[in-house]
């Protein structure tokens, strides 16, 4: 019986992953794909390359936790770690398939919530400072956000520009008996390093999803008299990962690279590194914690702080007629006066085979902060604020369908 619940529990834990891989490779490569600077085949193979380099280091810590401190590890029973896993899994199916990047952190430890509260053995200091850090975290990334859109972003756009590709950025030559890659001829010296940054961003933040995710698909089957090993349980989640980055991610890099991210490459960029960074430093730390929460947080905040240049703070707060006003509700800007296109085509006009504003032959200045008519703004380069709302509704439905649905199970077999 044990054994064939271990062998029904990895199953599980399969399944877990599978939908792990697909919901982070779109997180991680949404901006590069939609860029055109890799196909999704390429996405999904440097995301199972760099998801199992995090997850063998960094990614131990969280096992560790998720394994045996929000619970005793004599708690994931067989039968618990199969419910656990079940549960978990079937919660960001729903996202997957709504195409939403969901916050796999946040239900996997959802499901062990219910049972910690069934069994009344939850680790209730432990769980402020998880639930603590995924309050803050958030806050932070928009922060960062903010404060890089509103007094560093329209300096870094002045130098950093991408050209928009017709074809993907690395081509083969099949003419040969074997085909022989170069790099795609309407490329620039500029390009090729913008363009290279981008993909080894995206490679540190498949990083960042390994190290935090790996324990959200086995962690029930590790610890004490568990199933796995923690190295057999790393090597198990990363081949999960590989079935959902070669499948079902195909949907999530499409949402990332058009509906959620309607930024310039270099927002992309900036997006990137505030997220994965504070992501990894969570990991570290043992605690598990949501790479899409913290990728979306630092969206909106670096589209309001982009937003928030044409007027001063108090002008923010106190708008008249002779002022603009700043639309929280959107993070635009109510303002008759036309914007100009961001200098730096968008992902979403990548994606949909649009041109770009032609660029202006002289770079023009950066204007004073309270100036009216950013020339570096255009509203849809913010974010899309129905995608937002799309999003943070499904984070929230997810860990909670996990703990209402595990919690009433766990009474009944415990």
């Amino acid at each position: 019986m044990v054994s064939l619940l271990t062998v029904a529990g990895i199953v599980v834990a399969v399944f877990v992953g599978f939908n792990i891989g697909g919901s982070s490779t779109g997180v991680a490569f949404g901006p590069a794909v939609g860029s055109r600077l890799v196909r999704k085949a390429t996405a999904g193979a440097l995301f199972v390359g760099f998801g199992f380099l995090g997850a063998w280091t960094v990614g131990r810590n969280v096992i560790a936790t998720m394994s045996s401190s929000i619970v005793p590890a004599a708690q994931f029973t067989p039968i618990a770690s199969v419910a656990v896993l079940f549960f978990t899994g079937a919660s960001l199916l729903i996202s997957n398939l709504y195409g939403v990047p969901a916050s796999t952190s946040m239900t996997a430890v959802g499901a062990i919530v219910g049972l910690g509260l069934a069994s009344d053995t939850l680790n209730q200091a432990l769980m402020f400072v998880i639930v603590s850090a995924w309050i803050v975290a958030p806050l932070v990334c928009f922060t960062i956000g903010f404060v890089v859109g509103r007094y560093v972003y329209p300096y870094l756009d002045r130098y950093v520009a991408f050209t928009t590709f017709d074809l993907h950025f690395v081509q083969l030559d099949r003419s040969g008996a074997i085909p022989r890659p170069y790099l795609n001829p309407n490329a620039s010296p500029q390009d090729i390093v913008g363009s290279l940054s981008v993909v080894a961003i995206a490679c540190y933040m498949a990083f960042s999803a390994g190290a935090s995710n790996a324990a959200n698909a086995v962690a029930p089957l590790v610890g004490e008299g568990g199933a796995l090993t923690v190295d057999q349980g790393v090597l198990l989640a990363v081949g999960a990962f590989a079935l959902g980055s070669f499948t079902i991610a195909r949907r999530t890099l499409e949402t990332v690279g058009d509906d959620i991210t309607e930024l310039p490459i270099l927002a992309s960029l900036i997006v990137s590194i505030v997220g994965g960074t504070v992501i990894t430093i969570l990991s570290y730390l043992g605690i598990p914690a949501s790479l899409a929460v913290s990728t979306t947080s630092t969206i909106i905040g670096l589209g309001w702080g982009r937003a928030s240049r044409a007027a001063t703070l108090a002008e923010l707060a106190t708008p008249t007629p002779e002022r603009p006003e700043f639309d929280v509700a959107t993070g635009a800007l109510v303002t008759s006066r036309v914007e100009e296109a961001p200098a730096s085509p968008t992902i979403g006009d990548i994606a949909r085979h649009e041109e770009p504003a032609d660029e202006p032959e002289e770079i023009p200045d950066v204007p004073d902060i309270g100036a009216e008519g950013p020339a570096d703004l255009d509203e849809r380069s913010l974010f899309d604020p129905k995608a937002a709302k799309r999003i943070v509704t499904m984070w929230v439905v997810t860990p909670s369908l996990a703990v209402a649905a595990s919690y009433p199970v766990f009474a009944v077999l415990l």
